[in-house]
């Protein structure tokens, strides 16, 4: 168990706040750009991923109100709450958008910008995530946690949507980018699943095992 000093916790507050006004700025500026550029190539996926981007400001909105209640704890629950159903809404759109797209048989636009975001996203998330999830396991907090989860998966999509904007451009493989999009979908659900739960698995798990040998990944 960690025991934190006032002046240790209130840096940490304060990095939670870096955080996520880094989050929420990143994450309006990549919506925008994944939206356009999906809406023009009719690309379910890259619209899967600016929705996820969407989501990931609204999860990191609810986090920056938590921490600035005079007691964060108290919030938790409530907060990681918001961060599931925000992962089940996102499913709940992919899938919809992904059956109408394949029904009506779209056809989906080469994508030089949604590929650049992509791309863009592959290279930055992972070091934000990192930073946020370290921040909310010192403090022992499942909402940090939880949005450090979105960033995670935002790599993930980010990398599922990467490769199937790539196979259509280079192959014509239009079926890509419903199958990346599917993958959007299925890890926004098991997210959401464990977030509601509070099961918060750490995706750093062997990273952390080796910051902190005689500490286990779900510890406080």
């Amino acid at each position: 168990m960690n025991t934190l000093t006032p002046q240790r916790r209130q840096r940490l507050h304060r990095n939670v706040r870096i955080i996520v006004a880094i989050t929420i700025s990143y994450n309006i500026i990549e919506a925008v750009i994944a939206l356009w550029a999906g809406t023009l190539a009719s690309s379910t996926a890259l619209i899967g991923f600016g929705l996820d981007s969407v989501i990931e400001v609204s999860s990191a909105l609810a986090v920056a109100w938590q921490f600035t209640r005079k007691n964060p704890e108290r919030w938790e629950r409530a907060t990681t709450r918001v961060i599931a159903i925000a992962f089940f809404a996102l499913a709940a759109y992919v899938i919809v958008d992904t059956a109408l797209s394949v029904a009506t048989g779209f056809h989906v636009e080469h994508s030089p910008l949604g590929l650049g975001i992509a791309a863009a996203s592959l290279m930055t998330m992972p070091a934000l995530a990192w930073w946020e999830h370290r921040t909310g396991r010192e403090l022992g907090s499942r909402s940090v946690i939880a949005d450090a989860k979105q960033l995670i998966l935002c790599v993930y999509l980010s990398g599922a949507v990467f490769i199937g904007l790539l196979a259509n451009s280079l192959f014509g493989w239009a079926w890509a980018d419903s199958i990346a999009a599917l993958v959007v979908a299925f890890l926004a659900i098991r997210e959401g699943r464990e977030a509601w739960g509070g099961e918060l698995e750490s995706p750093f798990e062997v990273l952390e095992d080796l910051d902190n040998p005689g500490m286990s990944p779900t510890s406080h």
